[in-house]
């Protein structure tokens, strides 16, 4: 199920890379995130129809989270919409145009600057939700010029898994800083793994964005500090590409494989030792191995290792917004302070292992208790936004490319940085 879930946002993110964006942009505010002053949301029930559009994925399981809401405000017609994810972007921006759509939208964190950029979405009432409660991350993706335009759903980031018993037989430990990291992958190998990392060769938007995050951690950043420039041709991404390239010219990596859709198995069969992914993994391994407590006996993580900035890592998950010509916003918006509630965002890691966007919801016995996942609430209070403007997606596709080539030694890290800027520079942000 997890495998399929993060399926469908690699697809979506991808599809959004591919597609015209039509919609206008706005600069990202450096202020604190606040809501937009507007209309005051009560505390009686919802009533009337809401139309909920969503890809294929994590809301699947909305009819059993919120089934508790739907008993306690029976006047309500809640209709949900799940289109497939490689569709799904296009057929919202379409919408959106059009000047139709549903009344609520689900927004991918990482890459929702496109439609929340424009006058497509409404504020965020005034005190509808506690903007403290949020990982800052998930927070402030969807803030435009200090006007939040979504309300976090779940969120997720990266953390190093690896296995704790070719740790243990090569006689390492997790690294914490890019100087420990290939002497550690070496260890995993010298304990029984094939190659010490997997590394995830699709060469798209996603190992885009894992360089930018190598970026963050040489202490960089994609853009100047106004958003108006791209700084892709730094010393620090020069730094980042030449980490990359590590792992392949080490021989700690294979630049073949595994595939996105192999990297499970590779790692449950001693292909690899380790992976720089995401939490829905915790979840899916017995059922790869195709035995119960086996990851509990094989598997260990730990924070993303740090370069001269630290060990910054990236954040990404779901969000939700109200459309602005939305027909029902008052019920629109009871629905979603509900979905920001964390008992929901607890139900909802119950029912699909979507990990919550809500701090507080980790104190939960569901989640506290699963000693594999603390590395990830570690993590996802050291994380970055990746740059909202609308050309982001295409601009890490690009940069996927560029990192493929220099893995591969067809150029050096100084020539993909040159030409990732200039590529930028030839899309710029898409206002």
């Amino acid at each position: 199920m997890q495998l399929s879930r993060h399926l469908t946002a690699r697809l979506a993110v991808g599809a959004a890379a591919a597609a015209v964006l039509v919609l206008a942009g706005c600069g990202r505010s450096t202020e604190p995130a606040s809501s937009a002053a507007s209309a005051s949301v009560d505390d009686g029930p919802a009533t009337g129809t809401v139309e909920l559009w969503a890809p294929d994925g994590d809301a699947t399981a909305l009819d059993d989270v919120l089934a508790s809401f739907k008993k306690d405000n029976p006047d309500l017609d809640l209709k949900v919409t799940l289109i497939p994810a490689d569709e799904y972007t296009t057929k919202l921006q379409s919408a959106v145009a059009a000047g139709g759509g549903p009344d609520i939208a689900q927004l991918y964190t990482e890459s929702q600057a496109q439609f929340i950029g424009g006058d497509a979405f409404a504020p965020v009432p005034d005190g509808l939700v506690d903007s403290a409660s949020f990982f800052p991350g998930a927070w402030e993706s969807g803030v435009v010029d200090g006007v939040a335009y979504s309300i976090p759903w779940y969120a997720y980031t990266y953390a190093l898994v690896y296995r704790s018993d070719f740790a243990e037989a090569g006689g390492v430990e997790a690294p914490t800083t890019w100087d420990d990291v290939v002497p550690f992958f070496q260890g995993l190998q010298d304990g029984g793994a094939d190659k010490g990392l997997g590394a995830d060769v699709g060469w798209d938007v996603y190992n885009g964005q894992d360089v930018t995050q190598y970026l963050w951690q040489a202490g960089g950043q994609p853009m100047s500090d106004d958003g108006a420039e791209w700084t892709l041709d730094t010393p620090e991404m020069v730094d980042a590409l030449t980490y990359n390239q590590s792992f392949f010219t080490s021989g700690i990596a294979d630049p073949d494989a595994p595939g996105f859709l192999d990297a499970q198995p590779y790692f449950v069969e001693g292909k690899t030792g380790a992976m720089m992914t995401g939490p829905w993994v915790i979840g899916q391994l017995d059922d790869v191995a195709g035995k119960k407590g086996w990851t509990k006996e094989h598997v260990a993580t730990a924070v993303l290792p740090g370069g001269a900035g630290g060990g910054v890592g990236a954040i990404a998950g779901g969000s939700w917004g109200v459309l602005a010509d939305s027909d029902n916003a008052d019920a629109s918006w009871k629905l979603l302070r509900q979905l920001a509630e964390p008992e929901t965002q607890v139900a909802q890691f119950e029912a699909y292992f979507s990990l919550p966007a809500v701090s507080s919801a980790w104190d939960d016995p569901a989640i506290a208790d699963q000693p594999l996942l603390d590395a990830y609430f570690e993590q996802l209070q050291n994380t970055q936004t990746y740059p909202q403007v609308q050309t982001w997606a295409q601009i890490a596709t690009q940069l996927g490319v560029e990192s493929e080539a220099v893995a591969k030694g067809k150029q050096t890290p100084e020539e993909a940085a040159t030409a990732i800027q200039s590529f930028a520079e030839s899309l710029g942000t898409g206002e």
